[in-house]
């Protein structure tokens, strides 16, 4: 018995339920709203069950759907892989890494030299976002998210934990030692848009939470902040083991030992249809390598 359901019908729900909108789908796929509305009822009938509820010309998934979705995206997912393993069969295995900018910057890259001599079959595409990975723009094999998160659809595992301390660089430190957290207030806190009560908690924490600095200087991204440290601009509340390479470099210490303020460390996120995936597979395995050796 034939137990497969229209096959159209699939990839048209899979757009309409990812993009919740029957309009969208149809703009996506370049027919008419009548057509995706015909193909999902159509499905609906096939299967014996509603997809979607409708009301006042706006729809949204039922329980039923958001469950249905999850499987359709995981076999598209596999079709897509296998087709593209069969196609590329002869080419470099192109792996599209995409990864928060400031984990790329001090973290990722000094170390990738490492896994491309470990897998030169692997032709590494690295991209940097701080968005959610259900708004990229472009398809990605693994992400790199802090986490745990909520990403339907997709398989994710922790590899790195992290806290923050204050670092800054050793010229400032000499000049104005930091012995205890109150002689922050002699000093410039270096904030970033990103995290912008990150100095508060650690403040807060450090049991000075009225401190008020010499001055303060802002920048929209966090790595800039960083960057910023490293120059000598003032005092940042850094990452570690991120800012490690800094560190060893000279160009950052840490004054004082606490306390450390943990925050969410970072995942790799990917399709499900990854876990069949050899390359995908051994880049995450490295990844969680290089975290375990610090």
């Amino acid at each position: 018995m034939n137990t497969y359901p229209p096959l159209n019908a699939l990839r048209v729900f899979e757009a309409a339920a990812r993009l919740e909108s029957f309009s969208a789908a149809a703009e996506e796929l370049f027919v008419t709203h009548g057509a995706v509305s015909k193909q999902i009822r159509q499905l609906e009938e096939w299967l014996g069950t509603t997809l979607f509820a409708r009301s006042g010309g706006r729809v949204r998934l039922t329980d039923a759907g958001w469950r249905y979705l999850v499987q359709v995206q995981d076999g598209l997912d596999l079709i897509a892989n296998a087709t593209s393993q069969l196609r590329n069969a002869d080419r470099p295995r192109r792996l599209t890494v995409n990864s928060t900018p400031t984990f790329a910057m001090f973290w990722l890259m000094p170390r990738l030299h490492r896994f491309r001599a470990r897998h030169p079959e692997v032709e590494l595409h690295l991209m940097s976002s701080d968005r959610d990975i259900s708004r990229l723009d472009t398809p990605f094999d693994i992400a790199i998210r802090r986490g745990p998160g909520d990403w339907p659809g997709h398989i994710a595992k922790p590899f790195l934990a992290e806290h923050e301390l204050p670092l800054i660089h050793p010229r400032l430190a000499a000049g104005q030692p930091i012995r205890h957290a109150a002689d922050l207030a002699r000093h410039t806190l270096l904030y970033a848009d990103t995290r912008p009560t990150a100095w508060q908690r650690w403040l807060t924490l450090a049991g000075v939470p009225e401190l008020n600095p010499q001055r303060t200087l802002h920048f929209d991204r966090f790595s800039f902040a960083l960057q910023a440290a490293a120059e000598g601009l003032g005092v940042v509340l850094g990452p570690l083991p991120l800012a490690r390479r800094l560190i060893d470099a000279g160009m950052l210490v840490a004054p004082l030992t606490g306390p450390e303020m943990p925050v969410r460390g970072y995942c790799w996120v990917a399709p499900r249809a990854a876990s069949h995936d050899a390359a995908a597979g051994a880049f995450c395995h490295w990844l969680e390598e290089e975290a375990a050796a610090g």
